[in-house]
């Protein structure tokens, strides 16, 4: 192994791989650096086999590379890596205990009479065990139920995402707990609308993620493209293809409706779903995107037949190697696809 720097980059460098078995994967070339420089474990490491091209990927194997007899690969430095897994629990711990903190009216938080006293308002003792029942949920799926393709990401993310979360139900935890709340305006029939709104989301939310989770076997990485079950909460694949986010927005919404807290908590989730809505991923295919990209869009076989709203003019995207289901949806037109014009 060989490196050598690049001097446009201080954490970039050009690789130079010899007497390595063929079969050997880019895991396995990490590896090897990772011996010779003690820094950058594997997870730390992005391989590329040109400058501005993408990460490969650690299942890729040596000989299935466009690579001679000696492998030449650029790597960059990711920076410190934390799991996911602690990731999700680290923002799901938060909210729940902050939460608590503002139900038990700790010190410090509201005047000193009202310190470790209890709300007379029902909707008040209501709304603490929903946030509490949805949040310890997710901490119970993080641990049991989800399959997590991505080992790692930056840890300076964990700071923004924990903030969000931590934030946010500190803001509403402040209000819905305040001494001077007041109850919904159209009283017991409002808190039950929200209250069954929540629960069906919730068990809506869940029943998606059981699906998600048997698409995968125990440390795959492969992806599958989801279909509704026999489960008729699953049936909402036929219409979005992240349902798990959509029954977490109906969530919050029956508890806005519950507690009349004007809430804010899915501010975030579009800046998440950007990952997540990539036209190369064939498991996306059938994904509902904003209505303001594009008017419609049909495919079938192959192709997809794009109409812009803005300019009304007519392309076909040639997709290669994906396959495509029948039902329709959305596509933003900035994805980089082939284009021919009609």
């Amino acid at each position: 192994m060989k490196i050598s720097k690049d001097k446009k980059k201080k954490q970039s460098f050009l690789i130079f791989i010899f007497q390595v078995e063929p079969t050997a994967t880019i895991l396995d070339i990490k590896s090897l650096f990772h011996k010779s420089y003690p820094k950058w474990y594997p997870a730390r490491q992005s391989l590329r086999l040109d400058a501005k091209a993408k990460s490969l990927r650690d299942e890729d194997i040596l000989q299935t590379l466009p690579v001679g007899t000696t492998a030449s690969f650029y790597f960059s430095d990711l920076g410190p890596q934390v799991t996911w897994g602690t990731v999700f629990l680290t923002e799901c711990a938060g909210p729940l205990i902050i939460y608590l903190m503002f139900y038990f009216r700790l010190p410090f938080i509201y005047p000193p009479k009202y310190d470790f006293t209890s709300s007379k308002h029902w909707v008040v003792h209501l709304a603490c065990m929903c946030h509490s029942f949805h949040y310890i949920k997710r901490i119970l799926e993080t641990l049991f139920v989800h399959r997590i393709s991505h080992g790692t990401m930056p840890l300076r993310n964990i700071f923004k995402n924990c903030g969000y979360y931590w934030c946010s139900a500190a803001w509403m935890a402040y209000y819905i707990n305040h001494p001077l709340y007041t109850t919904p305006y159209y009283g017991q029939q409002q808190v039950n609308t929200g209250l069954y709104i929540f629960l069906f989301c919730q068990v809506g939310n869940f029943s998606i993620h059981i699906a998600l989770r048997n698409l995968k076997s125990a440390g795959s990485k492969t992806k599958k493209i989801p279909y509704p079950t026999k489960n008729p909460f699953t049936w909402i694949f036929w219409l979005v293809s992240c349902p798990n986010y959509t029954y977490e927005l109906g969530s919050w919404i029956g508890f806005t409706v519950m507690t009349q807290y004007d809430c804010v908590g899915q501010r975030q989730t579009p800046q998440l779903l950007k990952g997540v809505q990539r036209l190369s991923n064939p498991a996306l295919l059938h994904t509902p995107l904003h209505p303001r990209d594009t008017s419609f869009i049909c495919h079938s076989g192959r192709s997809l037949c794009v109409t812009d709203k803005k300019r009304e003019i007519h392309w076909t995207c040639r997709l290669h190697h994906m396959e495509c289901n029948n039902s329709s949806g959305w596509l933003r037109s900035k994805h980089k696809v082939t284009l021919d014009k009609l």
